[in-house]
């Protein structure tokens, strides 16, 4: 039986910085805690990713305090814990071969952010093989001035990116849609 991991990408202190701007779906971090709490009572494997930041000024920093993964989604000894530096949960660590390993071939993405490292994670474990769901709010965004000069919000952002994903690299579920489609 093919087994359903729950992909987990940088949950981290960091990205609640008041500094990033107004951000979408303020309900995603209970969610993520939602599904936490049934795959670990399922006992189905969870994969915690957490972005280790190279830039100067980012609050994902390795040595700052923002770099600490969220009370909701703090990873038990015995699951895995990925770092990365890079968008895509897949470069510079050892995801896929963990993932093959342990014959996990089907992943639900959850975490922040939509258009960044969700995206980029999701596009890469699709074209990899996986087959991939992304939680729509379990997922968020941040509002941004695009190269138009025109400021989007976090939820176009979050929206958008779902839109552009769904169908063609996973697809895009609600929490309770997930948690229905596990099995007991």
């Amino acid at each position: 039986m093919q087994k359903t991991g729950l992909l987990l990408i940088d949950v981290q202190k960091g990205l609640e910085d008041p500094s990033l701007g107004e951000r979408n779906n303020p309900g995603a971090e209970k969610n993520i805690q939602k599904l936490l709490l049934v795959w670990r009572k399922r006992g189905l494997p969870v994969v915690h990713i957490q972005h280790c930041s190279t830039e100067p000024d980012s609050k994902l920093r390795p040595e700052l305090p923002g770099n600490k993964i969220k009370s909701e989604a703090q990873p038990l000894p015995e699951e895995m814990l990925f770092k990365k530096s890079v968008n895509s949960a897949f470069i510079g660590t050892g995801l896929e071969k963990y993932l093959r390993k342990n014959e996990i071939w089907t992943l639900v993405i959850a975490g922040l952010t939509t258009d960044h490292c969700v995206s980029a994670s999701t596009r890469m474990a699709s074209d990899l093989g996986f087959e991939v769901t992304v939680v729509s709010d379990a997922t968020a965004a941040f509002g941004r001035i695009g190269y138009d000069d025109i400021l989007y919000s976090g939820e176009e952002i979050h929206t958008i990116n779902l839109v552009s994903l769904d169908g063609e690299f996973c697809n895009v579920r609600s929490t309770e849609e997930v948690l229905r489609a596990i099995p007991a």
